[in-house]
């Protein structure tokens, strides 16, 4: 049975953490998936607090979220709170609208610029890559897509792949899969409600309550390196449900 990892930006609006993670450990997730706000300020010794908190609920954090600018111009201390917490692999999650190429030259500038943002991380032995969310998928005026050209100018980058998102962006996860499975080295669990439904959680659902075919992706998956599964929903309204429910319809895949 895969490891089930927990978004922690899941729960961001029900603290403190401290009562997450019990709830998390009871259900039978091992692992959490950490992001930028949660540790990015955080003295030394506030870390390895951090890290006795994990390890008192028998959680590992082997993946994590930073952005770009922490990334980019403070790369050692990146390595610093991955060393503390046990991180193997991160990711840069979200490119802001205003910051965002609007042509195929500019989102494969985009992907060099990753690709070099993520070497000091390599050369430490991590693993770096991109999280997408939608906009990756939208058509340029070439014909090809935004993640097209990251990855074309970022040949070194993993992906965690988030495939609702995929879906959002009106793209096909399963020929995405076929196309770059060698990428991807972990994958976001979440579901989308059926149209009109959810609206108050933003058209999420909790994993195997939704439209998403997860039974079909997880076998599509297996023909990948994907190491790392992590459960999230953006905006849930009852945390104990979204954790429980997930993990059970995660089991039957």
């Amino acid at each position: 049975m895969t490891t089930l990892g927990f978004q922690l930006y899941s729960a961001r609006n029900f603290q403190p953490f401290s009562e997450i993670y019990p709830k998390l450990k009871a259900a039978g997730y091992g692992e959490v998936e950490g992001y930028g706000a949660l540790y990015a300020s955080l003295a030394d010794g506030e870390l390895d607090a951090f890290r006795k908190e994990l390890d008192d609920n028998s959680l590992t954090m082997p993946t994590a979220h930073f952005g770009l600018d922490m990334i980019e111009n403070d790369p050692a201390r990146v390595i610093k709170i991955a060393r503390t917490l046990g991180i193997e692999a991160v990711y840069c999650p979200y490119l802001m609208p205003d910051q965002r190429p609007t042509d195929a030259s500019g989102w494969f500038a985009f992907g060099q610029r990753l690709q070099a943002a993520g070497k000091p991380l390599r050369d430490a032995g991590l693993v770096f890559g991109w999280h997408n969310h939608d906009f990756e998928f939208a058509a340029l005026p070439d014909g090809s897509t935004p993640q097209e050209q990251i990855f074309a100018g970022g040949p070194e980058l993993d992906w965690e792949a988030d495939i609702a998102w995929v879906i959002r962006g009106k793209a096909d996860p399963f020929a995405w899969i076929e196309s770059y499975g060698k990428r991807i080295s972990a994958v976001h669990v979440k579901d989308i409600a059926p149209s009109g439904e959810n609206t108050d959680e933003d058209g999420w659902a909790d994993v195997g309550h939704g439209t998403v075919d997860w039974k079909g992706l997880i076998a599509a998956l297996k023909n990948t390196r994907v190491k790392h599964f992590v459960v999230e929903h953006d905006n849930p309204k009852d945390i104990d449900r979204l954790i429980t429910r997930s993990i059970a319809s995660f089991k039957t895949y």
